[in-house]
């Protein structure tokens, strides 16, 4: 908004500044207790959290690499149809829920935050 002193990314980077923060203190926690950095915990030995994760990481590099050609819209429906699918929920469920998330996510940022969220494809039928 105009007259502010900081821009869009301040939000964002001092969110990240604290997650880096708090990283780095639950790595010093770990060195005074000389336990392990890395050790899977066990629900990570089932199949179908394992593929939850990877389905979580997949869906942000897809909307990285695919939200410029598709659009806001597509993409989050997509990928929000795709993960509650994996995580467990009917089509019956998964379908309207994430068409509302998509909506309600755009209009936050669109509306509220006044943050452009890329078109393209649906271009024509923009409000």
């Amino acid at each position: 908004m105009p007259g502010q002193k900081f821009g869009p990314a301040w939000f964002p980077g001092l969110v990240a500044a604290g997650l880096g923060l708090c990283g780095l203190g639950l790595i010093f926690k770990d060195l005074r207790e000389r336990r392990a950095w890395l050790a899977w915990p066990d629900w990570m030995r089932r199949a179908r959290p394992r593929l939850a994760v990877a389905a979580v990481l997949g869906g942000l590099l897809f909307y990285v690499l695919a939200a410029d050609a598709l659009g806001f819209y597509l993409t989050a429906l997509l990928i929000v149809v795709i993960w509650m699918r994996v995580l467990g929920a009917a089509w019956r469920i998964a379908l309207p829920a994430a068409a509302i998330a998509t909506v309600v996510i755009h209009l936050s940022f669109y509306k509220l935050l006044r943050i452009p969220l890329p078109w393209c494809v649906l271009e024509p039928y923009a409000f």
